[in-house]
């Protein structure tokens, strides 16, 4: 077994780098900086010593010396939901593009959004340029105090005041979307599964405008309250389908929807003969391939403007508020359709 002093540190510094390349630690800083003048031997040596020893540049730490940072923090919800995931991912890719880095923490379910709260200030503790907030789970009142320290975006929702600024989902939009289409296909008795604003504000807004517009189109609508949880509300849902009440049930989620499309087969409805359902997100894996009638959130468009505007804010002193909002394409899968002819009452399959 070696001792303990053939070890290697457990983390390089540029200190190691200039003892083993005989030079000054300036003389490295500025090496692998590529300023200052060296002859082209002493640059190589000092760039293969600090390769083979895999020493990594505390950038953060160098950017706050210097008095400026383009590091940026994210606040994301739950990254398992696909929606999420994919604007990571994408707000990941422009911020590469862009030369941002980004921090990102990511929250669960949060009632209050008080450790959505906690892990805001924990990146600010961090020193970061700006902040980007993609969760819909913390309200504007909540982030405003923020917005006195650094530039913050809301990404996915929109922000209310002239303190933060959004790009955000044109939820409304969406909503209204999917009800013309449930309405032209001939439903005039639906359903519509309404989020609690505390559980999802986005989810809340789209079935607001779901509801809004159908009763404006002369449309019987029953609305049923849900929480967060994406199976609440189904089973009333299908006791009305089952009874003739309704011929359709509105989600403001995927999730949702998978939710009702599972429940209406254990209980041998078929669909959408027996009860047409839509839902709200476009994002799951398969979706096309189920036949999901839902809007195709514009994830990618949110994502690249979301970078370009934190990127203007950190290069300017402009003062000038950023409101932007994207709709994405209705999807009309399969689990929409015409209404069958009523019936007295849903009997099952035979």
């Amino acid at each position: 077994m070696s001792d303990a002093t053939d070890r290697p540190p457990l983390r390089v510094t540029i200190n190691d780098v200039a003892a083993a390349a005989g030079v000054s630690r300036a003389t490295a800083t500025r090496a692998l900086k590529g300023e200052g003048r060296f002859a082209e031997e002493t640059r190589a040596r000092i760039l293969d010593i600090s390769e083979r020893l895999g020493y990594v540049p505390n950038t953060m730490a160098a950017e706050l010396a210097a008095g400026r940072t383009g590091t940026v923090g994210l606040l994301l919800r739950d990254a398992s939901n696909p929606a999420y995931g994919l604007l990571f991912s994408r707000l990941q890719d422009e911020a590469n593009r862009c030369g941002l880095d980004l921090v990102t923490v990511t929250i669960g379910a949060d009632s209050g959004g008080t450790k959505q709260v906690t892990a805001l200030q924990r990146l600010l503790g961090m020193r970061v340029a700006g902040l980007i907030v993609a969760t819909g789970g913390v309200t504007n009142a909540q982030l405003e105090p923020f917005a006195d320290q650094v530039p913050i975006i809301r990404a996915g929702r929109d922000a209310t005041g002239d303190r933060v600024h959004s790009v955000a989902y044109d939820e409304q939009t969406h909503g209204a979307l999917l009800a013309a289409h449930v309405e032209t296909l001939g439903h005039r008795r639906v359903a519509v599964l309404a989020t609690d604003p505390a559980a999802s504000f986005p989810e809340h807004v789209r079935a607001t405008a779901m509801r809004d517009h159908l009763e404006a189109a002369g449309v019987d609508v029953t609305t049923l309250p849900v929480g967060a949880g994406p199976a609440e509300g189904v089973e009333a849902a299908l006791a009305l389908a089952s009874t003739g009440r309704i011929t359709a049930v509105m989600c403001p989620s995927d999730y949702r929807q998978l939710a009702v499309l599972r429940a209406a087969r254990d209980a041998g409805m078929s669909v959408p003969a027996d009860l047409s359902v839509t839902g709200c997100d476009g994002i799951l894996p398969g979706a096309d391939l189920l036949g999901l009638t839902t809007v195709r959130v514009p994830v990618e468009l949110v994502a690249r403007d979301v970078v370009v505007a934190m990127q203007s804010l950190l290069d300017s002193d402009s003062d000038d508020l950023v409101r932007r909002s994207h709709a994405g394409p209705l999807v009309p899968g399969t689990t929409a359709a015409q209404p069958s002819p009523p019936r007295d009452s849903f009997q099952g399959t035979t």
